[in-house]
């Protein structure tokens, strides 16, 4: 089992989790496929975020679970996070989506999901984190600077996906967000 320092958050064996003595309330684990609807359902209802086909989310709940975090109360899901680690870059950890139900914002369950999904044992070693962002998804952009600021890391961001070169189009560029250096005893908090 690997602890979170300071947050009383622990994150087991996939399927698993832990009460976080924190917010009080706050479950996280791993996925597993029988989450994949579920996860869906929670994207679907946050916007501006890309909604996956069902099919992906069921991928992240299995073959990526390892490197993806869920949060719940009361046995409802409050929280998402998706990653994996990067095959050109073994050193990075992708955000590839991270969601908080309405009703769980301002909350702070974003930046402990992030400092979660790096207390996963198939994150260890990773020193960057990375993730593409819309320039008008505020929350998510907001959410990455207090990640990099909580944790004395720096933050960049480049033009990464464009909106007439890749999306052709429909839909809005993304930008390509890095914060690194992650140390290798982990984020403390």
């Amino acid at each position: 089992m690997h602890k979170i320092e300071n947050s009383n958050v622990a994150v087991l064996r996939r399927g698993e989790g832990k009460e976080s003595r924190l917010t009080g309330s706050y479950r996280f684990r791993t996925p597993t496929d029988a989450d994949g609807m579920a996860v869906a359902a929670l994207i679907a209802a946050c916007p501006p975020l890309d909604g996956n086909s069902l099919y992906c989310n069921l991928l992240q709940c299995s073959h990526f679970a390892d490197t993806c975090v869920l949060a719940e109360e009361e046995g409802r899901l409050k929280g998402w996070v998706s990653g994996f680690r990067s095959p050109r870059e073994p050193d990075t950890i992708f955000v590839w989506q991270i969601a908080v139900h309405e009703n769980a914002r301002g909350r702070g369950l974003g930046l402990l999901l992030l400092e979660a999904l790096f207390e996963l044992p198939a994150t260890a070693g990773a020193t960057r984190l990375a993730a593409t962002v819309s320039p008008s998804n505020r929350a998510s952009r907001a959410l990455f600077t207090r990640f990099a600021r909580a944790h004395g890391l720096k933050m960049g961001v480049r033009p990464y996906f464009d909106r007439h070169r890749h999306f052709g189009g429909h839909h809005e560029s993304e930008d390509l967000i890095s914060i690194a250096p992650i140390p290798a005893d982990r984020l403390s908090s």
